[in-house]
Parts: C-alpha cells; sequence; structure tokens
C-alpha cells in the first residue's frame, strides 16, 4: 500500500480471519494491558455522545495510542442503542480508524463491533485465567444474552476447554432460547440451561459474566455466590455499590473506570475514595499484585474498556487481511500535497 491509500476491512471479513484465533487475541490483549501497565501507551478518556431524548443511547468516541512495540494510533467510534434489539438489529454498532503513529495519516478503517466484541471477550478470558486461580471449570453463569457474553462463551472455552455447561439468565426469554441454540450449534457437544431468575445464573457457578444493558445497578445481594467465586464484571453497572466494597476489586484502568456512574464510581461517591480498588489487571499479570486478595473473596473484575486493545486487536486483523489479500484497499484516498 502507497501512503495515500487506505484499507477497508468490512464485518464479514474480520469475521472469517479472526475465525479460531481466539488464544492468539488473548495473548495480544495481555501484551497491550502489559505495555499500558509500563506507561507505555496515551489514553484520553473517552467521551459520551448523548441525547437528550433518550438517555440509554449513546455514541463513545476512544482515541488511543500504544507505543513500545505496538507503535499504534487510532480510534474506535462505537455506538450503543438497546432499542435497536426490537427492530431486530445488534445493539452495538462501531468503526476503527489506524492511523500512522508516525505520519497521523489514516491507513485503515475496519468494522468496529466485532473488533469491539473480541477484544472484550478475550480481556474476560484473560481476567478469569489469571484471577481464578487455575481451578478447573465445568460450568458458567452468564447474565445478559447478547453478541458479548456469546464471544466471552468462545474465548472462555479456548481457555477452559473442560467447560460443559452454561447456565444463562436474559429478562427476555426469547433471546435467551436464541443463544442457547446459537451455542449448541457452534459449540458442539454442551449442556445450556436458562435460569428463571438471575439469583439461580449467580450461584449456578464459581465463574460469572455480567453482559447486559443495564444501566443502572439491579443486582443488590451476592450471600448466596460460593466463596471463591469470579466475577467477570463486563457491563459494569449491574452490581450496588455496597456489594462493590464488599469483593475483591480489579480493573484495567482505576481512572478510567471511575467515572459515567459504573458501579465502581458510584462506590467511590458512596466511600469517598478509591480504597476498595485492589490493584489494575496489568499488576497481576506482571507479577505485581496477587491473582486474589484471599482464597475465600469474591473477585469482581470490571474494566471499563481501554481503546489502546481494540488497536491492538484491529491491527492484528489488518496484518492478516494484507497477507490474505482481504479487504477493500482505496488508492489515492487522500488528496494530494
Amino acid at each position: 500500500m502507497r501512503n495515500d491509500d487506505i484499507l477497508i476491512l468490512k464485518g464479514s471479513e474480520i469475521n472469517s480471519l479472526l475465525a479460531g484465533q481466539e488464544l492468539r487475541m488473548i495473548d495480544i490483549v495481555r501484551g497491550a494491558y502489559e505495555a499500558h501497565g509500563r506507561g507505555e501507551s496515551s489514553l484520553p478518556h473517552s467521551t459520551f455522545l448523548r441525547f437528550p431524548d433518550n438517555p440509554r443511547d449513546r455514541i463513545i468516541a476512544l482515541p488511543a495510542y500504544l507505543g513500545g512495540e505496538w507503535g499504534l494510533a487510532g480510534i474506535k467510534w462505537v455506538a450503543s442503542f438497546p432499542g435497536n434489539l426490537k427492530l431486530g438489529m445488534d445493539r452495538a454498532s462501531a468503526l476503527v480508524v489506524l492511523n500512522s503513529a508516525q505520519t497521523g495519516r489514516p491507513e485503515a478503517i475496519l468494522e468496529g463491533s466485532l473488533i469491539s466484541a473480541k477484544r472484550t471477550a478475550a480481556s474476560a478470558a484473560l481476567a478469569a485465567q489469571w484471577l481464578h486461580g487455575g481451578k478447573k471449570i465445568n460450568c458458567v453463569g452468564l447474565v445478559g444474552c447478547g453478541p458479548i457474553n456469546f464471544e466471552i462463551s468462545r474465548f472462555l472455552l479456548a481457555i477452559f476447554p473442560e467447560i460443559k455447561h452454561l447456565v444463562l439468565y436474559d429478562l427476555d426469554l426469547a433471546r435467551a432460547e436464541q443463544f442457547k441454540r446459537k451455542c449448541q450449534e457452534t459449540f458442539g457437544v454442551l449442556e445450556v440451561e436458562i435460569a428463571k431468575e438471575a439469583p439461580a445464573a449467580l450461584t449456578s457457578s464459581s465463574l460469572i459474566s455480567l453482559a447486559t444493558t443495564a444501566s443502572t445497578p439491579h443486582i443488590e445481594d451476592l450471600s448466596e455466590v460460593s466463596p471463591g467465586s469470579t466475577i467477570l464484571h463486563i457491563s459494569l453497572r449491574d452490581l450496588a455499590p455496597r456489594i462493590i466494597i464488599s469483593c475483591d476489586n480489579v480493573v484495567d484502568d482505576i481512572d478510567h473506570v471511575c467515572r459515567e456512574q459504573t458501579s465502581v464510581h458510584l462506590a467511590e461517591q458512596l466511600t469517598g475514595n478509591r480504597g476498595f480498588l485492589r490493584c489494575a489487571i496489568a499488576d497481576v499479570l506482571v507479577g505485581k499484585a496477587a491473582p486474589r486478595r484471599d482464597a475465600e473473596s469474591i473477585v469482581v473484575f470490571s474494566p471499563f474498556g481501554l481503546g489502546a486493545l481494540d488497536l491492538a486487536v484491529a491491527d492484528f486483523v489488518r496484518k492478516l487481511g494484507l497477507a490474505q489479500g482481504k479487504g477493500t484497499t482505496i488508492g489515492s484516498f487522500l488528496p494530494e500535497p
């Protein structure tokens, strides 16, 4: 490609390129977390575009730079419109733009919802691998039956092939049934149970993933959850702040996650400090912090979602696309100097 060309990769191409690449993406996400932990990144706070007449809808801009061995710059522009589900469309849509870190010129535009879902799932699986204490897992509880928890299931199965049982809960029973069918069709021999109430999914396993569209906390009690459990708090607004305070909390970035009325942010407002946050996941990955506070505590992983991870996965996709001749290259995209 010339420096005035731009590569465009659409969703179907990205899906094909990333098929079977779960373990590689988990390694990429780990490397990006470690680089961020070393200070080799620039991550301005994400910007939320909101709509006064519809507060649930939002479009988020996540600019980022990932340095060190990466040398990546770019932005993810991701929309979250929960009402899309009733229209038969996905809640989220997105694109990722990759820029040259040397010239600033845009080099690639990629469909971003798949990249976002897979980097989120890779992050969740990586956290489960490190925080769950090396325990064998044969069952996972899933609250929220959307694309994110589906991808998390895929990535958890890559890390924990001994998983044989999923317990699902969603407010929309039809959505849960559709999720169950898709899991059985995609993952083969897997027992999938639909819980009638959320607590049944929370108590079914010592590994739980929360990926909902909740805008305010709705889980007020974890007393029946097994000691030593790990909760992947992916949607960030499910757990009541008092629950957060009582748990062993690991995040992706403390400054980023204490924003936008997340459960962690609400807990900070309640306590007036951030002392309930033990560490960032990068600290665990490089051995600066233990995976768990103690064997009996419930670990909650709350990742705000770092744009640097999206860039790392997008760059991997771009390189695969160029190597395999996938995507559309638009020549002379930029104007003549």
